[in-house]
C-alpha cells in the first residue's frame, strides 16, 4: 500500500469510525423516541448526531450520505422545536426507514467498492418519499403546516429566473456571478421563513460563487431545480425542496486557493549556487552569517484544489482534535455562504 493509499484509508477510518457512534446515538434515541422527544438534552444529542455526519460527509465529499443525514437533521429540528408533541407509531416507523438509508449508505461506504455514486443517487432518490411523508406527518402532528406564501410567488420567481438566464448567456466574470449571487438573495427573501426554501437558494448561491462551476452545466441545473422548487412552494409542499446532489457538489468550493509554484518556492536551494556566494572575496567574518543562515520557516500549509487531497494534506498536518476543531469551523463557513 502507497503513502497516499494508507492516508486515504486513514481519513476514510476516521470518517466512519465517527459516523458509526454517531449513527449508534441517533438508533438509540429512536428506538425510545415518545420518552426521547421529551428530553431536551437527548434531542439535542440527536440533533448533533445528525448535523455531524452531515458536516463530515460535506467535507469528504460523500453528497449522498451529507443529504440523508441532512434530511434527518431537519426532522429532529421539528421535534426540538415542539417540545411538548406527541409522537406515534407513524413517525416512529418513518424514522427508522429514513435512519435505515443513511445506514445503509454507511455500510456501502465500508464495502470492498466503497460507495458508488449511481448506486448511492439511486438510494437517496428511493428514501425521498420517506422523508417527504415524515415531514408531511410531523406537520400534522405539530399542527403545523406550510408557511404563507407571498402573492404571486412562482410568477416572481420565474421572473428572476429570466433575468438569471440574461446574465448565464453571457461569458462569466467575477462581476456576472456576484450579480446571479444577487438573484439568489432576491428570490431566498421572496420566502425567508421556509428553511428548506431558504437553504436550496444559498446552495444554488454557493454553486454560482464556485469559479470552476461552468455557467453551460450551472445553468440549466440551478434554473431547472429553482422553477421546480418554486412550484412545490406554491402547492403547499415547501417541505419537500431540497437541492440535489449534482448542485451540491458543485456549491463546494476548493478550501484553499494554493498557488501552482508554491511547492517549489518551498524547496531548498540546490547546492551548486552555494560555492559562488561562499568562495566570493568578501571578508571571511561576514560569509559564514550569510551562508549558513536558515531560510525562514513557513507557516503557511499548501492544500491541493482536489477535496479529497486537501483532506489528505491536513490529515498529515493536524492531529486529531485539530481537525475536529477545523471540521466546526468550516462547516460554520459553509453554513455562513
Amino acid at each position: 500500500m502507497t503513502t497516499v493509499d494508507a492516508q486515504k484509508q486513514q481519513i476514510l477510518g476516521f470518517f466512519i469510525e465517527e459516523a458509526r457512534e454517531h449513527l449508534d446515538t441517533i438508533e438509540r434515541g429512536l428506538l425510545s423516541l415518545k420518552d426521547v422527544v421529551n428530553d431536551q438534552e437527548q434531542m439535542n444529542e440527536l440533533f448533533r448526531a445528525a448535523h455531524s455526519v452531515k458536516g463530515g460527509a460535506a467535507m469528504l465529499g460523500y453528497h449522498s450520505i451529507q443529504q440523508v443525514a441532512h434530511r434527518l437533521e431537519d426532522c429532529f429540528k421539528v421535534l426540538k422545536e415542539e417540545p411538548k408533541i406527541q409522537v406515534d407509531q407513524v413517525a416512529e416507523d418513518l424514522f427508522l426507514r429514513g435512519f435505515d438509508t443513511l445506514q445503509q449508505l454507511l455500510e456501502q461506504l465500508q464495502g470492498p467498492y466503497g460507495l458508488q455514486e449511481d448506486e448511492a443517487e439511486q438510494t437517496v432518490k428511493d428514501a425521498e418519499p420517506v422523508f417527504v411523508q415524515l415531514h408531511d406527518h410531523l406537520n400534522q402532528i405539530t399542527g403545523g403546516g406550510a408557511a404563507a406564501m407571498p402573492p404571486n410567488f412562482a410568477p416572481q420567481v420565474m421572473g428572476i429566473l429570466k433575468e438569471m438566464l440574461v446574465l448565464f448567456k453571457q461569458p462569466p466574470s467575477d462581476r456576472g456571478r456576484q450579480q446571479i449571487q444577487g438573484f439568489c438573495d432576491r428570490m431566498a427573501a421572496l420566502a425567508p421563513d421556509v428553511e428548506t426554501w431558504e437553504a436550496l437558494t444559498q446552495t444554488a448561491k454557493g454553486a454560482v460563487g464556485n469559479p470552476n462551476a461552468p455557467f453551460k452545466e450551472l445553468a440549466p441545473l440551478l434554473i431547472k431545480e429553482l422553477k421546480q422548487a418554486s412550484e412545490l412552494m406554491a402547492a403547499g409542499k415547501g417541505q419537500s425542496v431540497h437541492a440535489s446532489a449534482a448542485l451540491q457538489k458543485l456549491a463546494t468550493v476548493p478550501r484553499v486557493e494554493a498557488p501552482a509554484k508554491a511547492p517549489v518556492a518551498a524547496t531548498p536551494a540546490p547546492p551548486a549556487a552555494v560555492p559562488p556566494v561562499a568562495a566570493t572575496p568578501a571578508p571571511p567574518v561576514a560569509v559564514p552569517p550569510v551562508a549558513a543562515s536558515p531560510a525562514p520557516e513557513s507557516n503557511e500549509l499548501v492544500i491541493p484544489r482536489d477535496p479529497r487531497g486537501a483532506a489528505q494534506a491536513l490529515v498529515k498536518a493536524f492531529d486529531r482534535k485539530q481537525l475536529t476543531e477545523l471540521a466546526q469551523l468550516l462547516i460554520k463557513v459553509i453554513k455562513g455562504q
